[in-house]
């Protein structure tokens, strides 16, 4: 079996893989405070859950924008799962060219994302990650990563209006009964949710204009389906793209 981890800002998601298939799945918050141990009890405890021990997983890999964590992570998979995973660098064969400035610079998570969406829909496409930010990404027609477009999340826009205004209160994110809102939750509601959808069809027809009209929209991120369901213009939902993406580029590394 095969485990991936995906080390984002906010959550850390694992997923278990049995050949090809997703067995299993879960997602703890992301805590660089954290000591090794309390995430080595977590994992155990899910992998228990699904009827998985540590002798189980012949395999690792992982993806990580947060250094910090990716030391603990390392830590806790040599103390708990006692192995070493392949880590998604400089180095590693993930079947993408970057066609990026300094493309160091690009998100481990964005091009296993790429690797994963080029494999599954080919390209040219656009990849719109609904997460703690909300990023767009550019696959050429060969697959090549050409770069993308970064904004602030849906819920850093919401706990923003929340944090730096007086009278504005926290809301939890639900589509408004339309979008002139009768009243301040309301209003926030359909600034915050059909805001981001228009910032998402604006720039998916942007990517259109630059990458033709073949192009493939594929979203993936814990808002995705939200989104997705206010426009058009995404084509697929892919909640695990990233675990995807890992086991794919895991392959490609296997000895």
């Amino acid at each position: 079996m095969l485990l991936c981890i995906d080390v984002g800002n906010t959550n850390i998601v694992f997923g278990v893989y049995a050949d090809q298939q997703l067995v299993a799945h879960w997602r703890v918050a992301t805590d660089s405070q954290k000591m090794p141990d309390e995430y080595g009890l977590q994992t155990l405890g899910f992998l228990q859950r699904v009827g998985v021990t540590p002798q189980d997983i012949t395999g690792i890999c992982m993806a990580s924008v947060v250094p910090p964590v990716t030391d603990l992570m390392l830590e806790m998979l040599a103390e708990y799962v006692g192995q070493r995973p392949l880590v998604v660098g400089a180095g590693v064969r993930t079947g993408v060219a970057v066609r990026y400035d300094a493309p160091r610079d690009v998100g481990a998570d964005r091009i296993v994302n790429a690797a994963a969406a080029y494999r599954l829909y080919g390209g040219p496409a656009c990849i719109v990650d609904l997460g703690t930010a909300t990023t767009f990404d550019a696959l050429s027609e060969q697959g090549d990563y050409l770069g993308g477009a970064i904004a602030p999340g849906i819920r850093l826009g919401a706990e923003a209006l929340f944090a730096r205004t007086a009278k504005l209160p926290r809301i939890d994110l639900r589509r408004p009964p339309k979008a002139i809102g009768a009243n301040t939750v309301d209003a926030m509601r359909s600034g915050i949710l059909f805001g981001y959808v228009g910032l998402v069809e604006g720039m998916v027809g942007r990517f259109r204009q630059e990458l033709g009209p073949e192009m493939r929209v594929i979203a993936t991120g814990g808002l995705a389906e939200i989104i997705a369901a206010e426009t058009s213009v995404i084509e697929h939902i892919e909640p695990w793209l990233t675990l995807k993406g890992l086991r794919i580029i895991y392959q490609l590394n296997e000895v």
